[in-house]
């Protein structure tokens, strides 16, 4: 078959929106989808923080595409694996029949940068822009025979799969470490001189500002322990330039940075290496941090994280999974300025103020070897997830023109 033989059709005329209720009561934080827990960059979804007041909302089903209506440059799209409910700011598209399209060649199509670049054309407002719905369901595809549609499916589908499971290990060793953290340093129970738990083995506990803790450690801020780097590039005076752009969608999506040329970047970034730790100043009720493993030799991030360099190497770790602690999270949270939601920022310099309880040098590097194995792994991964992400992204716009054919004749 040739590509010359594939259908340009309206989208309207292979799928339509849906609009079927569902009970709010009949579903739970992790069925619900609205435009503020999908994530920007087709990063897909995240858990809600709340369920809507009204009695019914929109119901989704397994397969069916949802796209979020509301500002359509932040790409918001998912696939949905289950049923459940969706605000009225989320589109979901169903397919019309299953003999013509199949639901998941549609996910893929429309994840394409041109079907959002349309939308947003399209889009009706200014300050909080709208996909127009009529204009979205005359979006032209190409549209293959339905054989050569799984078969790119089947293609993306192990690609993300692979990306998946990658996640999966990484979230894995991610909570084993901070489990071995928490252990350690909440619960006191790092080993002690005799390898065995100090606070449970009798170890002696002292009084101070922040509580009971361990003899030997003291109370201090986060200020004598790292730094805050502000080492800052405008990206647009090296045009030609190739950098490894570290982005809060990035991160959300898959963790996997931006490569782009100096003159695609509007505004100036920090500088940043491999001996950060990254953690966004934005909406801190959303944990976002992140260990970068730049590959490329200019590395740079959003000006929206707060660029932590610890003060000693040898305690990277400790610092990480400090900074990844529940107690840390609580402290950006209670520090949090500006109104409720996204807009809520932290002041970078006040979180130098802190207060802390620090445990001995030796301690603290006893436990970033302890733990490095881990974040080994966990590097290994990421680039791995990074390779994945660029041969997927690269497959994608080919195969969806035809440039790149996957025979019918070769599936098995």
């Amino acid at each position: 078959m040739k590509s010359s033989e594939w259908k340009v059709v309206k989208l309207e005329d292979v799928c339509y929106f849906g609009n079927d209720k569902i009970e709010t009561k009949m579903i739970s934080l992790e069925d619900y989808i609205s435009t503020e827990n999908m994530l920007p960059n087709k990063g897909g979804i995240s858990i809600a923080s709340s369920l809507p007041s009204t009695k019914v909302v929109r119901m989704y089903e397994k397969n069916d595409v949802l796209i979020s209506n509301i500002r359509p440059y932040f790409k918001k799209i998912w696939f949905a694996r289950k049923i459940g409910g969706a605000s009225n700011d989320v589109l979901i598209l169903k397919g019309r029949n299953k003999k013509i399209l199949d639901n998941k060649f549609m996910y893929y199509y429309l994840s394409q940068d041109g079907f959002f670049s349309y939308v947003t054309a399209t889009a009706k407002g200014t300050k909080m822009p709208r996909g127009d719905k009529t204009a979205i369901m005359n979006y032209k595809i190409n549209l293959p025979t339905i054989q050569e549609q799984e078969n790119i499916v089947r293609i993306l589908t192990s690609l993300d799969e692979k990306i998946e499971i990658n996640n999966e290990i990484n979230k894995k060793l991610e909570e084993m470490a901070q489990a071995i953290f928490k252990h350690w340093f909440v619960d006191f129970e790092f080993p002690n001189e005799n390898g065995e738990p100090y606070k449970s083995s009798g170890g002696e506990m002292v009084e101070s500002e922040l509580g009971m803790i361990p003899k030997g450690w003291k109370v201090t801020i986060l200020d004598n322990i790292v730094n805050i780097s502000t080492k800052s590039i405008n990206p647009q005076n090296y045009a030609e330039r190739v950098f490894e752009h570290y982005s809060i969608p990035a991160l959300d999506n898959n963790k996997t940075p931006e490569i782009q040329m100096g003159k695609e970047i509007k505004s100036n970034k920090y500088l940043i290496d491999d001996n950060v730790i990254l953690i966004s100043k934005l909406n801190p009720n959303t944990k976002r941090i992140w260990k970068p493993i730049p590959q490329y030799k200019f590395a740079i991030c959003s000006t929206e994280f707060i660029v932590y360099v610890p003060k000693e190497n040898n305690i990277f770790y400790y610092v990480y999974e400090f900074i990844n602690s529940d107690y840390f999270s609580e402290m950006l949270v209670s520090h949090a300025t500006g109104s409720t939601g996204s807009r809520q920022r932290v002041k970078p310099k006040d979180t130098l103020n802190f207060k802390i309880y620090l445990p001995p040098v030796e301690l603290m590097v006893k436990f970033s070897k302890a733990v490095k194995p881990m974040h080994d792994s966990i590097s290994l991964k990421n680039l791995e997830i990074q390779k994945l992400v660029l041969t997927r992204d690269t497959l994608l716009p080919k195969l969806m023109s035809g440039e790149i054919r996957v025979p019918v004749e070769e599936e098995k």
